[in-house]
């Protein structure tokens, strides 16, 4: 079983989530729904939703319905293909929390207490949920549910990576071959996005500054003002130096990452212009890449109907892997079968 979608298969399995909250910028999309994209002819592709895992903190509960379906058309929207691709929703798929019980007898304290993600994000509060705390657990069912061979994360994700590999072989070692390890599948050092009101922080969704964000789904006009009046500096030239030239330096990583040429090359092209002429032309840039998916997305959210169809479609798929993994699970515990 455990080589099932692992690395005797003709094209390996990958799985990532996304969690539903916040909106989605144009530093997620370069960073990784693109390269999901991408991805999708080269391997078994099965991305999820997570949005079991936006509970660990409150949250509206009509917002989250609607947060889900709204990244669901977003990704659709972006390239993924649900006939390529399994695209669902955790909470669709219940085997995702079973299975991290049975993971959870697996884990110990002390690995869960060394989780640096968890420190940074409990920030010292001696209340926080349990859920909180264990939702590295939670990730390592995500994966180990479909026995994924690789699993796309970055350097703030490696050692979740690290846990969820020393959860499986212990498993395997206790109760027999039941799970591929997991590999990390770390993506080619990329550009940096950064909030174009304070270049020297990533772009985020949560600790950014609204106008230096670029929401995926942002009016052009609105796009094209914000990078209008992002920071730069007073000596106007056009030249990568991240500590000196902050500002200008984020401006040259997006447009590289969007047109897919070098800095150099950049560099050399604005050689003795100014910012305002830089500054259109990177707005022009990001316009076009994101046009074709905000007109597919409006196509999409007119008819949420068909995004939801398609939903159920990627959990039954999901699921038609997730079940016998689990009931697979359960007879090497040793439960007594139901029926």
């Amino acid at each position: 079983m455990a080589g099932a979608g692992g690395y005797g298969s003709r094209m390996a399995r990958v799985f990532s989530g996304i969690q539903p909250t916040g909106d989605k910028h144009i530093g997620n999309y370069l960073g990784a729904i693109r390269h999901w994209v991408d991805g999708q002819d080269e391997h078994e592709c099965i991305y999820c939703i997570v949005d079991l895992h936006s509970i660990t903190v409150p949250v509206d509960p009509a917002q989250l319905r609607q947060a889900t379906l709204s990244l669901a058309t977003l990704l659709f929207a972006a390239g993924i293909d649900p006939e390529k691709s399994i695209l669902f929703v955790q909470g669709h798929v219940p085997q995702h929390m079973e299975l991290a019980w049975y993971l959870n007898c697996t884990a110990t304290m002390g690995e869960l207490r060394r989780m640096t993600q968890f420190k940074d994000k409990s920030g010292g509060q001696e209340s926080v949920s349990v859920g909180l705390f264990d939702y590295p657990v939670l990730q390592a069912a995500d994966v180990l549910l479909y026995n994924a061979g690789r699993v796309p994360v970055g350097e703030d994700q490696r050692q979740h990576l690290e846990l969820m590999r020393d959860i499986a072989i212990r498993f395997n070692g206790r109760y027999g071959d039941t799970f591929v390890v997991p590999e990390a599948s770390i993506p080619p050092v990329g550009a940096r996005i950064v909030d174009l009101q304070e270049p020297t922080k990533k772009m985020s969704t949560t600790g950014g500054t609204e106008q230096g964000t670029l929401a995926l789904l942002e009016d052009p006009k609105r796009l094209q003002k914000k990078i209008m009046s992002a920071v730069t500096d007073s000596d106007g030239e056009i030249r990568y130096d991240v500590e000196a030239k902050p500002g200008v330096s984020g401006l040259l990583s997006l447009q590289s990452a969007v047109e897919g040429i070098t800095i150099p090359e950049l560099e050399a092209r604005y050689q003795g212009k100014g910012y305002g002429d830089f500054k259109q032309d990177v707005a022009a840039s990001v316009i076009e890449l994101l046009a074709p998916l905000q007109a597919r997305h409006a196509e999409l959210a007119a008819d949420p109907a068909e995004v939801e169809r398609l939903l159920r479609r990627g959990a039954e798929r999901a699921l038609e892997i997730a079940v016998p993994q689990v009931e697979a699970v359960r007879e090497r515990i040793g439960f007594l079968p139901a029926v």
